[in-house]
């Protein structure tokens, strides 16, 4: 029987501190230097020192607030320690002619040095002979138990060598070494060496790290390289007649870009293959992704098997069923329509759609991954915006497919044939789809190398003719009155407008405009123009049909101006929209700010893009934010900002929850690791083919279970 775990080590496992090895990796925040005992008469301002010193006077007082002031005294100089929280043990060990060893931030005053609850314990002993570690920690997990823990752990772990032989970034130092010296390090090391990880320790660190998430990747990439996939060639029309791709590319209005061309025969060429296809396309906002991904399910379609997309919101996929019934269905192609909000009868219908194989292709929101949707046979999966959804959400699409992969004879799409085992990866193993992931999040290449190194990607790096180029302004919030007789220029021009707030209501934490406030306001002072104008209100909590009404109207060109949420971010394709108002654009982020760019300048009409930014109480807006605003006007290439956001923010904001349940890097950063994430890149698949075993160990003591996730 499992023995229970103690308080501590319930704290340990919340930090994901399971194994011995868990521990040696868990490295300090920063480093306290209580090696030497410094004299009062030689502290400065602001420093953080540790004296030994006599008590001299103690004292409760109540005003302004009860507080414990107890005076002491190095031989050099005095110091008041000030304490607001105190329990009578320490009123005990704080008595007057107490020898105590004291460590805190020294202020100066009108009463001199000042201490605010310093650490203390009894004067004497030894002193370390390192620099003491300040850890991560959680609540009920005090520093001390944590660094008895953390040596515990690094006593025990196997740090033996991975590496096949000493080589590149990591030929100084071995890891047990490095991670001795960082749990404690000698008191004469340069600081700014730790902190910023540029000491030699830390590289060794960086490139291990590196070189697991490489292995993972590549690992995962060569599994799915050994699993079975139907072989989509899109020929199961009658011969000497078109294919249905072929079909479709003549009825379609447009002529594809070379980019889409190109993009779709590296699809093609993956799709005939009898193993699963694992690619990212990304494209800028408006380069044609949904084209592409109409042609990847007409090769599917015509082999005789089933397409489902999933989209995040229920407008974006609204938006990609319009657009794929209309280009599909008059070619024959019986397309269904899954969303949570569906009534039941319509729901049931659908659902029988899909389980016979009528429907060919699937388009949806998270319903298409429902247990009670059961499609008939399976073969691509399409996921859109694909950082919107979470890793077990992708898996559960893939795992929608439950036929073998040798369709009837004859294309039919039946799905009969031989059993295949449900084995572990590999031959013989369940039947995947083939997997296309779409973003309008252009990738930076460090991140395509590292995070999406097991994908193949595919770059829609060409906009279609006749997109109108945005201009973008900066003004301040106090300039409210021109960006609303601006709109009234553009309404009388025949043109809509956006507005976006980053609130639906108000809120008592945030003082952010929100957008029923700012449409009541935008509709008042419109309706005093001569000409009646139409305001409509969008956001996330509206009924389903509500927002429909709303999405209608301004399509339409009924409604003027749509006050919305971020639930236009993606999606939404009105052509005679051509300025987009962000309110409060210093709260959003760079990605975020392209996408709501991007939903305007899809016409023929100059557009332009308003950030509206507001500084509140500060006198002026923080690093970051400027970074942000100046990134976005300086700049209308998805590719640049995506750079460029990657540098302000990290990889967080493009990976979404494609790592969720494995951390992102802890230790080594995309900016200035390159030369690193190259060396471990190049040494990945040689070390797989060559030294699988030290391989497999590497990955296991990196990221035990958590390499699973790449499967998504």
């Amino acid at each position: 029987m499992p023995t229970a775990l103690s308080y501590p080590q319930k704290a340990l496992h919340k930090l994901g501190l399971v194994r011995d090895i868990d521990l040696a990796l868990h490295l300090p925040l920063r480093y306290e230097d209580e090696t030497r005992i410094s004299r009062l008469c030689e502290a400065g301002e602001g420093q953080v020192v540790q004296i030994e010193a006599t008590v001299t006077d103690v004292q409760v007082t109540l005003r302004p607030r009860r507080q414990l002031l107890v005076t002491v005294d190095d031989g050099s100089d005095t110091c008041v320690l000030r304490f607001f929280s105190f329990y009578p043990s320490q009123q005990k060990a704080l008595a007057v002619g107490s020898s105590l060893r004291l460590r805190g931030e020294v202020k100066g005053g009108l009463m001199g040095w000042t201490m605010m609850h310093p650490s203390f314990q009894s004067a004497g002993g030894d002193l370390p002979s390192a620099l003491t570690p300040v850890y991560p920690t959680v609540a009920g997990l005090p520093q001390s138990y944590l660094r008895r823990a953390v040596l515990s752990g690094l006593a025990r772990a196997d740090l033996s060598d991975t590496l096949p032989s000493p080589a590149g970034p990591v030929s100084l130092w071995s890891l047990r070494q490095a991670l001795s010296f960082l749990h404690q390090p000698a008191p004469d090391v340069a600081l700014a060496a730790l902190e910023d990880r540029s000491h030699p320790a830390w590289q060794r660190l960086k490139a291990e790290e590196l070189l697991a998430q490489q292995l993972s990747q590549w690992q995962a990439r060569r599994g799915r390289d050994a699993m079975q996939a139907p072989a989509l060639s899109g020929q199961s029309a009658v011969a000497g007649e078109p294919g249905l791709a072929q079909r479709l590319l003549s009825v379609l209005p447009f002529a594809l870009t070379a980019a889409q061309t190109r993009v779709c025969a590296e699809i093609a060429q993956d799709l005939a293959r009898p193993v699963p296809m694992h690619r990212l396309l990304q494209g800028d906002v408006g380069s044609g992704k949904t084209v592409v991904a109409a042609l990847a399910a007409a090769l599917c379609i015509d082999s005789g098997w089933q397409c489902a997309l999933m989209a995040p919101t229920e407008i974006l996929a609204e938006q990609h069923f319009a657009k794929l019934v209309g280009w599909l269905e008059p070619l024959g192609i019986r397309t269904a329509w899954l969303t949570g909000s569906q009534k039941t009868k319509e729901r049931r219908a659908m659902l029988a759609l899909i389980a016979s194989g009528e429907a060919a292709l699937v388009v949806g929101t998270h319903a298409v991954i429902q247990e009670k949707v059961q499609f008939k046979n399976l073969a691509l999966a399409i996921i859109d915006e694909q950082h919107r959804f979470g890793v077990a959400q992708r898996l559960a699409l893939r795992n929608k497919m439950n036929v073998p992969v040798e369709p009837s004879p004859g294309g039919g799409g039946d799905g009969e044939g031989a059993s295949v085992n449900h084995t572990q990866d590999g031959v013989g193993a369940k039947p995947q789809p083939h997997l296309l992931m779409m973003t309008a999040t252009p990738i930076p290449r460090t991140l395509a190398m590292s995070y999406y190194a097991d994908l193949e990607v595919s770059t829609l790096d060409e906009l279609p003719p006749g997109r109108t180029p945005i201009v973008t302004k900066l003004v301040h919030d106090q300039r409210r009155d021109q960006v609303i007789e601006r709109i009234r220029g553009q309404i009388a021009e025949g043109r809509q407008v956006y507005w976006v707030c980053p609130l639906i209501e108000e809120s008592e934490t945030l003082d952010l405009a929100n957008a029923t406030q700012t449409h009541a306001d935008l509709s008042a002072a419109l309706h005093a123009s001569n000409a009646p104008v139409m305001v409509g209100l969008l956001h996330s909590r509206m009924p389903v049909a509500e927002k429909k009404a709303v999405m209608a109207l301004f399509k339409e060109g009924l409604m003027q101006v749509l006050v919305s949420t971020t639930v236009i971010e993606v999606g939404v394709d009105v052509p005679n929209a051509s300025l987009m108002v962000v309110e409060h654009a210093e709260r959003f982020g760079l990605s975020q700010l392209h996408q709501l760019r991007g939903r305007v300048g899809r016409g023929a009409a100059a557009s332009a893009c308003v950030l509206l930014y507001s500084t509140g109480d500060a006198p002026r807006l923080s690093q970051t934010a400027r970074e942000r605003l100046r990134a976005m006007a300086e700049s209308s290439d998805g590719f640049e900002i995506a750079r460029r956001d990657l540098e302000i923010r990290g990889p967080g904001e493009f990976l979404g929850a494609r790592q969720s349940g494995a951390p992102l890097l802890r230790f080594a950063d995309l900016a200035t690791d390159t030369p690193l994430l190259e060396w471990a890149r190049a040494l990945a698949p040689k070390m797989l083919d060559d030294y699988p075993e030290l391989a497999q160990r590497h990955i296991e003591r990196w990221l035990g279970g958590k390499a699973e996730y790449l499967k998504a």
